[in-house]
């Protein structure tokens, strides 16, 4: 049932092994390399939008496969689809392919940044039917900070992947349309996760897209998701966080953001505590395509008409 605690939970069990479902420390992926486990490890690169710099500095997990955020893990932007629409699955199945990853091998991603772009990959992953996808908590910080070993592109040895013939398939996570976000909020707990000023909007130049929200969505920001250093905060935090918007597992949940980036971040910090939540992966880059979809300005859930 989309949007409250797993059914795949059990009862006994504890919080950690709920959380190691789709988070691990870099201890925990060390041990699991140590141990001979089945694990592929994809590094999630992007360029910073501000100093146009990638992610990383050239130091990577030795045997990590480099992938591309805005390249591998949506389809080109559009009026229609919004920002970042999900990719079209043959072409990611070819991607998956070339990059050798096996429905029988736990993945585990990671980016150099909050895990913003690595909890996307994840989201999509696992929406394409790959059973165990997992996020580095704390991606390449954590792992530096905890003095594990790294090479430097420019030092390894490029062997690339044996590349797999998996077969990929759309919807194995939950999702909303835009009519089905606006109808989460008389049905459940329909979070924005963006950025508290985007949440309230204001005022825009003639003929620019809306700023607001969704009328009853609630300001759930994803930064919020993880400490200082840049890993997800422990279960108690986040169950209180969003147990007081209502996400507390009694209710279905919807999540969206500005282009299903931030959104898929909420999405794995609940699933990290037991709840599953849909995805608007459209967003508001694609609510706002129609002009006749209501707009909600301001600091309250209903706000003031746009």
């Amino acid at each position: 049932m989309t949007g409250v605690v797993s059914d795949a939970v059990r009862a006994d069990e504890t919080a950690e092994a709920v959380r190691a479902r789709v988070l691990l420390t870099p201890q925990q992926v060390q041990a699991l390399r140590r141990a001979g486990a089945d694990v592929t490890l994809l590094a999630v690169d992007s360029i910073n939008p501000y100093t146009g710099r990638p992610a990383f500095s050239g130091e990577r997990i030795e045997g990590a496969i480099r992938t591309e955020a805005y390249a591998d893990f949506q389809a080109p932007a559009s009026p229609e689809g919004g920002q970042r629409p999900l990719p079209e699955i043959a072409v990611l199945q070819e991607k998956a392919r070339a990059w050798g990853l096996r429905p029988e091998s736990t993945i585990v991603i990671y980016d150099g940044d909050r895990s913003m772009t690595a909890a996307r990959a994840w989201w999509v992953l696992k929406w394409a039917g790959l059973p165990d996808v997992r996020v580095l908590d704390g991606g390449l910080p954590a792992w530096l900070a905890g003095g594990l070993p790294v090479v430097r592109d420019d030092d390894a040895v490029r062997t690339p992947p044996t590349p797999s013939a998996i077969t990929l398939s759309p919807g194995h996570m939950p999702e909303l349309d835009a009519e089905g976000a606006l109808a989460m909020v008389e049905t459940g707990v329909l979070l924005d996760a963006r950025i508290r000023p985007n949440y309230i909007g204001g005022p825009v130049a003639p003929g620019s897209a809306p700023r607001g929200h969704i009328p009853g969505a609630l300001s759930a920001p994803a930064p919020d998701n993880v400490t200082d250093y840049g890993n997800f905060t422990d279960a108690a935090t986040l169950a209180e966080l969003y147990g007081a918007l209502g996400a507390d597992g009694s209710r279905p949940v919807g999540v969206y953001c500005g282009a299903g980036m931030s959104a898929a971040h909420s999405v794995l910090a609940l699933a990290s505590i037991g709840i599953d939540a849909a995805m608007y992966p459209g967003s508001w880059s694609q609510w706002v395509h129609d002009p006749s979809r209501p707009v909600a300005v301001g600091a309250h859930p209903y706000g003031r008409k746009a």
